[in-house]
C-alpha cells in the first residue's frame, strides 16, 4: 500500500512536469527574450553570456529564443504524431480482434511487413519520397508506427470478447459499433494510453533524427532537430549552438518517459515488483 502511494506521488509529480512543459510550449512566444527569427551578423555565432545565455548562432539570432520556440514544434509535432499512431493502431488491432479470420490474417501480415524493417530507416524511405517537411515527416513515422498498437488492441480485444458479459450483449441484440464503444474499448483504453504515453519519447527522437538529416521541419520553422542539423558543422568551434537544442530535446524526452514509467507502474503494480 505504501509502495502504491509512493508511486501515486511520483506521477503527480511527473504529471506536473509534463503540464509545465506543455504550458511552457503553448506561451512559448511570449517567454522569449528577443525575436527569435531577428538575424544580426555583428553578434553571430557569439559565445554563452549574461546577454544571450545560449549564445548566438551564425546569422546572429539568439539560441535561447530559438529553443524556447522550437519548443511548440517539436513536442506539438510529436503529441499529433502519437495520437495518429494510437488512433490508427487501435482501429486496426479492434478491427482484427472482432472480424473473422481472413481479415485478420491480411491486417496482422501487413503489420508483419512494417515490423521487418527497421523502423527509422524505412521512415526515412517513406520521408524522402513524400519530399520532406515537418509533415511528411509526421506522415513517414505515422506509417511506420502503428503496428505496434494495433497488436496491442487486438490482443486486449480477443481475451475481452469471450467474455460472459460480452456474449450476453450480443444476445441482446448489441450492435457491434455500440457494443465496441461501451465494452470493449473502455477496457482497452488503459494499456493502449500508458503505451503512448510510453512512445512520446521515442518518437520525439525519431522525429528530431529525421529533422536533423534533412527529411522533417524545414527553415524558418524553429524545431530542435532542425537547429541541430543547420548548425552541426560548428560543433567542434561553436558546440553551444549545437548542444542547447540537444539538451531541451534531452530534458523533454526525460520527462514524458518518466512520466510513462511511473504511469505504467502506477497503472500495472506487477510491473513495478518485476524490476
Amino acid at each position: 500500500m505504501m509502495k502504491k502511494i509512493d508511486v501515486k506521488k511520483k506521477m503527480i509529480f511527473f504529471g506536473i512536469l509534463v503540464v509545465l512543459l506543455l504550458l511552457f510550449s503553448v506561451f512559448c512566444d511570449y517567454l522569449t527574450p528577443y525575436d527569435p527569427n531577428e538575424q544580426d551578423l555583428s553578434i553571430a555565432k557569439q559565445a554563452p553570456s549574461a546577454e544571450h545565455l545560449f549564445g548566438t548562432d551564425r546569422y546572429g539570432r539568439d539560441m535561447l529564443s530559438r529553443v524556447i520556440v522550437g519548443s511548440k514544434a517539436s513536442i506539438f509535432s510529436t503529441l499529433l504524431l502519437v495520437a495518429i499512431i494510437t488512433v490508427i493502431g487501435t482501429i486496426i488491432g479492434i478491427i482484427c480482434g472482432l472480424s473473422g479470420k481472413v481479415v485478420d490474417v491480411v491486417l496482422m501480415r501487413i503489420a508483419d511487413i512494417f515490423l521487418a524493417f527497421p523502423g527509422l530507416v524505412f521512415a526515412l524511405a517513406i520521408a524522402g519520397v513524400l519530399g520532406g517537411g515537418l509533415h511528411n515527416a509526421i506522415i513517414a513515422l505515422a506509417a511506420v508506427s502503428w503496428p505496434k498498437f494495433a497488436r496491442l488492441a487486438r490482443s486486449q480485444t480477443l481475451a475481452i470478447k469471450e467474455e460472459p458479459y460480452i456474449e450476453a450483449s450480443k444476445l441482446a441484440g448489441t450492435s457491434t459499433i455500440k457494443m465496441v464503444f461501451k465494452h470493449i474499448l473502455p477496457n482497452i483504453i488503459g494499456p493502449i494510453l500508458v503505451t503512448g504515453v510510453l512512445d512520446i519519447g521515442t518518437m520525439m527522437m525519431e522525429l528530431a533524427g529525421l529533422s536533423f538529416l534533412g527529411l522533417g521541419a524545414k527553415p524558418p520553422i524553429a524545431e530542435w532537430g532542425s537547429m541541430m542539423s543547420d548548425n552541426r558543422s560548428m560543433l567542434a568551434t561553436q558546440p553551444w549552438i549545437v548542444l542547447t537544442p540537444g539538451i531541451a530535446i534531452f530534458v523533454s524526452v526525460m520527462i514524458f518517459n518518466l512520466f510513462g514509467d511511473t504511469l505504467r507502474d502506477f497503472a500495472d503494480p506487477k510491473s513495478s515488483r518485476r524490476k
